[in-house]
């Protein structure tokens, strides 16, 4: 078990990180603190944070020290980008405010696409139940920390070679057949050197639709001019600005022309405001 300390970290909040829909692996540690227990990848780690020495520490079973850095994206200025999107829209500023700790995660992309296509017509608590049912059942044993058993998020490989069959019982529904189908492409990428990159090339994988791409786009490749519209996003969109709740389109085009190659990080902060509050 390794501990890495980082410190002077502004602009953070591990609730606001954690509970945002980003990401399905990490819970409340349970234990009277504000700390999260989780998974990112193959490695299981604690996560404290500390607001008044603005200092945040990872108690993990591996990664280095660089990794983790990289996972909490603490190279990035958020006190820029929120002036730089209060500036552009006054009327997001309560949003910004509220979820000022959100920080989006560089996440594993083969493990974000299997994670979304698995929150489709899902809520949170089940998306995280089958997931931890998968890498039970695929993924390879990482120990025992921090009061449980854990597992590593499944390799395509593991995926790709599993029957449907065992897939659907883990209650996975129809979305069994649309993870197969997604490790199945992504190993074939692998294998030709052609990972995703773009939207377009998201969208051809089976059961991924414009809003999950966008998801994957945002998480899993980094692009946070990615604009997620889903059922919250269309209330907060037709509630602010007056779009039609039916017109995704003109809401992406909104966000682009407003907020531009920060568009992620909008959708985030009035995600979690809506929701949180609503």
């Amino acid at each position: 078990m390794n501990t890495y300390t980082f410190e002077t970290i502004q602009d953070l909040d591990l609730q606001h990180i954690f509970e945002c829909g980003q990401c399905f692996r990490w819970v409340p540690a349970g234990d009277g603190t504000p700390d999260y227990i989780g998974a990112a990848g193959k490695y299981a780690a604690r996560i404290s944070h500390d607001p008044n020495l603005c200092r945040l520490t990872v108690t993990a079973t591996g990664g280095d020290e660089e990794f983790w850095h990289r996972y909490f994206d603490l190279q990035t200025d958020y006190t820029a980008i929120k002036d730089r999107l209060v500036a552009s829209e006054p009327g997001i500023e309560k949003a910004v405010r509220y979820g000022g700790g959100i920080r989006i995660l560089n996440q594993d992309l083969y493990e974000t696409i299997i994670s979304f296509i698995i929150s489709q017509n899902n809520n949170i608590p089940r998306i995280r139940k089958n997931i931890e049912s998968i890498c039970e059942s695929y993924g390879e044993y990482i120990g025992e920390a921090f009061g449980r058993k854990w597992h590593a998020f499944p390799e395509p490989e593991t995926l790709a070679s599993a029957e449907e069959a065992d897939l659907a019982a883990l209650r996975l529904g129809y979305r069994a057949g649309y993870i197969k189908a997604a490790s199945e492409r992504y190993v074939s990428d692998v294998k030709s050197g052609s990972l995703p990159e773009t939207r377009e090339d998201i969208l051809s994988y089976r059961g991924v639709g414009p809003k999950v791409a966008n998801c994957i786009m945002l998480f899993g490749l980094c692009d946070v001019g990615a604009f997620p519209v889903d059922t919250w996003v269309r209330h907060i969109m037709n509630d602010m600005y007056g779009i039609p709740e039916s017109d995704m389109k003109e809401m992406e085009r909104f966000a682009h022309e407003r907020f531009g190659n920060l568009a992620g990080y909008a959708q985030q902060y009035l995600f979690y405001y809506y929701r949180d509050r609503k």
